[in-house]
């Protein structure tokens, strides 16, 4: 007759098992590589955009903490005459007072590009009015944007983001006489640190 295959063990002898069950073994763990390894490809995709929804959200905090120190840089302004900051280091230290102040802790890196290069919005002999990354990527963000960054929902890449700081007197200028607002922000200027 063929030979036995032992299913249990008695004491003192192992259980052995025929050529044909390691062959199944083999077989079901190979099998189970290949759904993990589907199942991580699957994944792969969601957690790219899950990163990159991160970084829009860094970009648009980063980007605001420019407008805001921008802001404060031009609002704060010693005598009465309002001044922008002509490099990104006058946000870092604005010696214009006795004291120094600080209107920005550090040059922030664009989480876009990872790298400390930031586009300037520059008025025209008047400074630097705001940034923008220098990101080409399509953004994913495209709706939902609060007031402030409405013009971004039509943005076709991330450099299209422009967080600059436009004074009240400039959006809406009353009768009578005024200074007159900035000329248009030029971009294209870039700062590499």
């Amino acid at each position: 007759m063929g030979k036995r295959m032992r299913t249990g063990s008695r004491a003192g002898q192992p259980c052995t098992l025929g050529a044909g069950s390691r062959g199944f073994t083999y077989i079901g763990a190979l099998i189970i590589v290949a759904i993990i390894g589907v199942g991580l490809g699957a994944i792969g995709p969601v957690a790219h955009t899950l990163q990159m929804r991160d970084k829009e959200r860094e970009l648009l905090f980063i980007g605001d903490e420019f407008r805001r120190a921008i802001a404060l840089y031009y609002e704060g302004s010693p005598g009465g005459l309002k001044q922008y900051p002509r490099t990104l280091e006058d946000l870092l230290r604005d010696t214009r007072y006795a004291s120094v102040r600080r209107h920005l802790r550090k040059i922030y890196a664009d989480p876009m590009t990872g790298k400390r290069e930031w586009g300037l919005v520059e008025a025209s002999g008047v400074g630097i009015t705001g940034v923008y990354s220098l990101s080409q990527e399509p953004p994913l963000k495209k709706a939902n944007f609060p007031a402030r960054h409405q013009s971004f929902a039509t943005a076709e890449k991330y450099s299209d983001w422009k967080f600059a700081y436009v004074p009240a007197s400039a959006k809406s200028t009353p009768a009578g006489p005024q200074r007159a607002p900035p000329s248009p922000p030029q971009t294209g200027q870039v700062l590499t640190r």
